[in-house]
C-alpha cells in the first residue's frame, strides 16, 4: 500500500514538473524583456542577452515658456478675419509704439515757383491768399513768385493790408499773455520769452506787419505748411522765408485776402 502510494505520488510530481521545464525551456530560448526606468521614454522594448543593461532615454530639457511677442512678429501677416483676440491687439499696440516718422515733405504745389499771376498790384507787393495757402510775390509781366504757407487754424484767420515795418534775422519769440493763456488750458505750458535759434518757432526770418501782432516767419515744423495752423501768422518754411527777406525790404506792401 504504501509503495503505491509513492509511485502515485512521484506519477503525480512527474506530469506537474514536465510542463514547468517546458516553460523554462522556452523563457531561456529568448532574451527578457528589459523596459527604460525613465517614465518618460517611449514604450520599447530592448531586446538581448541576460547581462543587457536597461536602457535610458535622457529626459527631454524643460520647455520655456512661448514669448508671444517674438512668435508674432515673425509669423506672416494673415488676412483678416474679423475675429480679434486680446494678446494679438496687444502685440499690435507694441508693433505701432515707436514714433513713427515726422512727415518732412510737403506737397508739390507749395514749393516755390514763377507762375502767371494777373493782378493790378505792383511788382514788389506780397498778396497772401488765405484760401488757398500761397503766398505770392508780385513781379513784372503778369508774373508772380509763389511760395506755400500756413496760415491762421479756424477762429484766427484776418484780412487786411498791412506795410512790413521792421525784419530780422533769427527773430527772438515773446509770446503774448493772450497766447500763454490760451495754451497754458490746454495743458501746453509756453516760455514767456525764447531766444533766436533753430528750436524757436519763429524760424530764420520774421516780417513784422505794421503795428498788429502778425508777421511773416519761418518756422521748425515744416511739415505745417500747406495747412491753418497758426495763430495767425503766416509761416514758411526757413528757405523760403530767408529767400523771400532778401527780396523784400521795410515799407513793402502786404495784402492779406
Amino acid at each position: 500500500m504504501t509503495m503505491k502510494s509513492v509511485f502515485m505520488a512521484l506519477s503525480l510530481f512527474s506530469a506537474f514538473a514536465a510542463p514547468a521545464a517546458m516553460a523554462n525551456d522556452r523563457y531561456r530560448e529568448r532574451p527578457p524583456v528589459v523596459v527604460s526606468p525613465d517614465l518618460s521614454a517611449p514604450w520599447v522594448t530592448q531586446l538581448g542577452g541576460a547581462n543587457v543593461r536597461p536602457v535610458v532615454y535622457p529626459r527631454p530639457p524643460a520647455a520655456r515658456q512661448p514669448i508671444y511677442r517674438q512668435q508674432q512678429a515673425a509669423m506672416p501677416q494673415r488676412p483678416n478675419s474679423g475675429v480679434t483676440s486680446q494678446r494679438p491687439a496687444r502685440v499690435q499696440a507694441a508693433a505701432v509704439r515707436p514714433n513713427a516718422p515726422v512727415r518732412s515733405q510737403i506737397a508739390p504745389q507749395f514749393l516755390p515757383q514763377i507762375v502767371n499771376y494777373e493782378t493790378n498790384e505792383k511788382p514788389g507787393t506780397i498778396v497772401i491768399d488765405t484760401p488757398n495757402r500761397f503766398l505770392y510775390l508780385v513781379m513784372a509781366d503778369g508774373k508772380a513768385r509763389r511760395y506755400g504757407v500756413g496760415v491762421g487754424k479756424p477762429g484766427f484767420e484776418w484780412a487786411g493790408t498791412h506795410k512790413v515795418t521792421r525784419k530780422a534775422e533769427w527773430p527772438s519769440w515773446t509770446p503774448p499773455k493772450e497766447m500763454i493763456t490760451r495754451e497754458a488750458a490746454k495743458g501746453h505750458y509756453l516760455p514767456a520769452f525764447m531766444e533766436g535759434g533753430p528750436a524757436n518757432p519763429m524760424g530764420a526770418r520774421a516780417m513784422y506787419l505794421g503795428s498788429t501782432l502778425y508777421r511773416i516767419h519761418g518756422t521748425n515744423q515744416p511739415w505745417t505748411i500747406g495747412s491753418n495752423n497758426s495763430s495767425g501768422c503766416i509761416r514758411m518754411r526757413n528757405e523760403d522765408v530767408t529767400d523771400l527777406y532778401e527780396r523784400v525790404n521795410v515799407g513793402t506792401t502786404v495784402i492779406v485776402i
